[in-house]
């Protein structure tokens, strides 16, 4: 016998208990087409994602090596730090290429011996390899007469081009070689055009060069 004036404890009815296990499957299932679906779409742009950040990874580090160079005292003043010159490399045929001279070297130069200051660097692209630094130190015996040493920068640079600005109608015209002016004395570009590609993907930087040094350069 139930004392008077107390009631059962209430609890849930089947029916309840049932549509409340359909109501966490539908959220459950809901959940895991979101998660799967996303991992998709994450797992799709991954490749494109790495690109990008190599894409900037390479365009900020030549930033700095060029910001380097064109920085006193590398840069004497008056004098332009990054500038076209004809270079002679491995292979021998000599072609027109911008360089910047370095006079702490760099990290990514591997030397045979001691590293040595005054690198001079230029930069070159290839078919079928990307972008080239070459590059040896003023200070090496053989330096005038030995071509420079080479190091792959990137596999996805496919182009390099030179943007020149005409003050007279204010135009900018990119060029695939370093232009040369009627004494046929090559003329330093004002901007550094890469372009990147990887499969079906491509993307262009543009690189700002330092005017002529007189005193710091404006960055």
């Amino acid at each position: 016998m139930r004392p008077r004036g107390i009631r059962p404890a209430a609890g849930f009815t089947l029916l309840e208990i049932l549509l409340a296990l359909a109501l966490t499957s539908l959220v459950l299932v809901s959940l895991n087409v979101f998660v799967f679906s996303m991992g998709e779409l994450w797992g799709r742009n991954t490749e494109v994602r790495l690109f990008d950040r190599h894409v900037r990874a390479v365009t900020r580090f030549l930033e700095q090596e060029l910001r380097a160079a064109s920085l006193p005292p590398a840069a004497a003043a008056g004098a332009r730090a990054i500038a076209p010159q004809e270079i002679r490399p491995l292979s021998g045929r000599t072609e027109n290429l911008l360089t910047f001279e370095l006079l702490a070297g760099s990290r990514i130069l591997v030397w045979p011996d001691r590293p040595l200051p005054e690198v001079v660097c230029a930069l070159q692209v290839r078919d079928r390899e990307g972008l080239v630094l070459l590059w040896h130190s003023r200070l090496e015996q053989r330096f005038e007469d030995d071509a420079p040493r080479e190091t792959l920068l990137t596999p996805l640079v496919t182009a390099l081009s030179y943007d020149y600005y005409d003050p007279e109608f204010k135009t900018w015209k990119t060029e695939t070689t370093i232009r040369q002016d009627n004494n046929r004395q090559l003329l330093a570009p004002q901007r550094l055009r890469l372009k990147f590609a990887y499969g079906k993907q491509v993307r262009e930087s543009v690189i700002v060069l330092a005017p002529p040094t007189a005193g710091l350069p404006n960055f």
